[in-house]
């Protein structure tokens, strides 16, 4: 008698399992969102170091692969600290996935960049990306009191306006899209086998 009702409850867990999965739209395959403040890559060494500050990760809930499009990751910091590289505050990210459209954005105040003679401030930077069924995706970015080697820069916000300095470039609000995807870094900075940098990154896939 055991064994018949213990038969019986695999039989209902397998077939609750083959609902679920059954379940699952084919959308959620392309479900992508993720956020970060900084990413700091320093070139040359044999094993490259890579400092990440306020990343959320990709999205993927409770149900891990089999609903990333319910699910809301969040990543923050008072203060975020690269020693002799980067200081900055309230750096914060976050992303958010619904049935139909997913949301990702990321930002830090009072940055403050120093690496090989090279120094870019900036009293506010935020990167937006949004992707909806049935729309396309957009990018956008936010940045307020840019200098660059004391000069001040000012954002146009048109994708993938370039600023070039002695021994790198700067990219604000780099824009990578598609019908159904985008990606935006608010800043890149390359400094040319030293450093590739990326301030405020976000992510949006449907």
């Amino acid at each position: 008698m055991r064994q018949t009702r213990s038969y019986r409850w695999n039989l209902v867990v397998l077939a609750i399992i083959g609902v679920a999965i059954c379940a699952v739209p084919d959308s959620a395959h392309a479900t992508i969102g993720q956020a970060r403040a900084v990413q700091v890559a320093l070139v040359g060494a044999p094993t490259p170091p890579t400092t990440i500050l306020a990343d959320t990760g990709p999205l993927g809930g409770p149900m891990g692969a089999f609903f990333p499009q319910l699910d809301t990751r969040e990543a923050s910091l008072l203060q975020g600290i690269i020693p002799s590289l980067l200081t900055g505050d309230l750096l914060h990210a976050t992303t958010i996935g619904w049935e139909d459209q997913v949301a990702s954005e990321a930002s830090i105040r009072h940055l403050v960049l120093s690496i090989a003679g090279t120094t870019i401030t900036a009293d506010f930077v935020m990167a937006r990306a949004k992707a909806a069924a049935g729309t396309a995706a957009t990018g956008n970015s936010d940045v307020v009191g840019l200098f660059v080697n004391g000069l001040p820069i000012m954002a146009t916000g048109q994708p993938n306006q370039r600023i070039d300095f002695q021994g790198g470039y700067l990219l604000i609000n780099e824009l990578q899209s598609s019908p159904d995807k985008a990606a935006v870094n608010a800043l890149h900075i390359v400094i040319t086998g030293v450093a590739d940098v990326v301030i405020a990154s976000a992510i949006a896939s449907q």
